[in-house]
């Protein structure tokens, strides 16, 4: 093998061993979760007259928001992911991305997003995303030392994704864009304490402090996280009572919010982190199936 072969294999392992690490910056599983729903949004709000450009640009551009948001968060909380097992090995704490190196990545990231929904969307859209990516980098980030405030802080901008498509496609903020809204704001609820129970080991090493009541993992905090739970149920049957979806939607988001309801009783009785974790899955597959129904059933 020549030196030539040799530097060109260096160059493309360093490349590629950058881009990895990029990747990881922009949280991949939570950026694509957003873009689905700003998608879905998008496509609730259509009508089936869809612009194929219009929506591609937008998931692309909700994708690049969530992701500059979630690479501020890494910087700003880097001396807190060397604490946790489950952060320790991101880019930052591992030094495999340099700080100034991550705040460019981000804000070429938000400007690209924000151009591109400049471009295809419209300007109500454009400040909605950017006071998204405020509260999520800027308030809830911090917050998270200081209460379980921040829980409810971090679900507005958790909840806006779905209303962002909405308005790229409408220009307005109706009641329909606000129940869509709704019922990703009180998802974010039992989502977010399930994962803080799982993890409050490790958060409290950070100093995090995200369950309610007093921040212990007791009845009080399973009662809280139940009677979130059980709002989804008739939340979820908004759109069809609206006129946005039919019926087969309303039965659809009905069997979902109880099956996601029972798994709630299980961690009031148990308190282990086992009935946390069933809950943890349960909010993940609760929100893409119920969105994918709605679209599916659009009036």
């Amino acid at each position: 093998m020549t030196s030539e072969q040799i530097q060109t294999i260096s160059i493309f392992s360093f490349a590629s061993g950058k881009a990895k690490v990029y990747f990881e910056l922009l949280k991949l599983r939570l950026s694509m979760l957003v873009a689905f729903s700003c998608a879905f949004g998008y496509g609730l709000a259509t009508h089936g007259n869809v612009n194929w450009t219009t929506l591609a640009m937008l998931t692309f551009g909700g994708f690049l928001l969530s992701g500059a948001s979630g690479c501020i968060n890494q910087i700003i909380e880097r001396d807190f992911d060397k604490m946790m097992s489950r952060t320790m090995n991101r880019p930052l704490p591992t030094g495999r991305v340099s700080v100034n190196e991550a705040i460019v990545f981000s804000i070429i990231c938000s400007l690209a997003s924000f151009a591109i929904l400049a471009v295809f969307t419209n300007a109500l859209t454009v400040v909605l995303s950017f006071v998204s990516m405020v509260l999520y980098s800027f308030v809830y980030t911090p917050l998270k030392r200081v209460g379980p405030i921040a829980v409810f802080v971090g679900a507005i901008p958790g909840a806006l994704p779905p209303l962002l498509g909405w308005i790229a496609a409408t220009g307005s903020i109706s009641h329909e864009a606000m129940i869509i809204f709704g019922i990703q704001f009180i998802w974010q609820f039992p989502h977010f304490w399930a994962i803080a129970w799982v993890a409050d080991d490790d958060y409290k090493k950070a100093g995090f402090k995200l369950l309610p009541s007093g921040g212990g993992r007791d009845l009080n905090t399973a009662i809280q996280i139940m009677v979130y739970t059980m709002f989804l149920i008739p939340l979820g049957l908004l759109p069809a009572k609206f006129g946005v979806t039919g019926l087969n939607s309303a039965i659809v988001a009905t069997i979902c919010g109880v099956a996601f309801l029972a798994q709630t009783f299980s961690l009031m009785k148990t308190g282990n982190r086992q009935s946390a974790m069933r809950i943890m899955f349960g909010s993940f597959l609760y929100l893409p199936i119920v969105q994918i129904a709605y679209l599916l059933d659009k009036v």
